[in-house]
């Protein structure tokens, strides 16, 4: 079984983060409030950055959880692990957070396995408790918990969707792409390529954002634009940049990629 892919951070300096609209304040009166948030949106549109700007922002440890199909509950709780000899109590990530306080993240939820949601209800209503059946422990979440998932509305299907029941234990903001003058600011930003020079990538991210549904799963994500630019930044010739950087990952077909060529050779040149 795959252990939990988890990481820590304490509250470092402020990432970089462009606001949309007013999610930073639904972001901060939800914390105050112990109240939990589903973050939803499409695939590298700025959701798990947001997350960490806010953490910094309120002052908080981050404790990310990459949900992935083998993700079990006990990966979050804890489980007793060997040491030494002696049989040892290992909190996972979730309990650590509630113990300590701060932000547990649970990045793309949907693709735990079930029992995961199960242990998250309690967190997620009035209670606010992380029972330990295997310690006999029942853990009171403090002020400073919050509790944060995300997921891709796009990739939902019968087998991988959350249910109703969950669903509506959260507060749910919803994130698009930004607009093309800020998504032109974040990619210089992020790349070091000029502004002049980021204008028709996003140009290029759009029209391939269209063909969602169509002839792609997913759109370009900004973090694949963002990818593109850097390697025109440091030098890689633009059409190669773009084949490698906005295109080979959204596709594996070849026809498909011929006619992304196409659309890329149209907006570029």
């Amino acid at each position: 079984m795959k252990p939990a892919l988890h990481t820590v951070t304490s509250a470092p300096a402020l990432p970089a983060y462009v606001a949309s609209g007013n999610e930073c304040a639904l972001f901060e009166h939800a914390w105050r409030n112990q109240l939990p948030v589903l973050l939803k949106g499409p695939t590298g549109c700025g959701k798990t950055r947001f997350v960490a700007h806010m953490a910094a922002r309120l002052g908080l440890p981050l404790h990310t959880v990459a949900c992935h199909d083998d993700l079990t509950a006990a990966d979050l709780t804890g489980r007793y692990l060997l040491q030494g000899g002696d049989t040892v109590w290992t909190d996972g990530p979730l309990t650590r957070a509630v113990r300590e306080g701060g932000i547990c993240y649970l990045d793309e939820v949907v693709e735990a396995r079930k029992d995961v949601t199960v242990v998250l209800h309690p967190l997620t209503d009035d209670r606010r408790i992380l029972p330990l059946e295997r310690t006999g422990e029942e853990l009171a979440a403090p002020k400073s918990f919050m509790l944060v998932v995300s997921y891709n509305p796009g990739y939902q299907t019968l087998l991988k969707a959350l249910k109703p029941s969950t669903r509506q234990r959260f507060v749910a903001i919803e994130f698009g792409f930004l607009p093309a003058e800020q998504e032109i600011a974040v990619v210089s930003a992020e790349s070091g390529l000029p502004l002049d020079r980021v204008r028709p990538l996003v140009v290029l991210a759009g029209r391939l954002r269209a063909l969602k549904g169509h002839d792609l799963e997913e759109g370009v994500s900004t973090r694949l634009v963002v990818y593109c630019a850097t390697l025109i930044a440091a030098g890689t010739p633009v059409a190669d940049a773009i084949l490698a950087g906005m295109i080979e990952p959204l596709t594996d077909d070849a026809d498909v990629k011929a006619a992304l060529l196409d659309v890329a050779r149209a907006v570029i040149g």
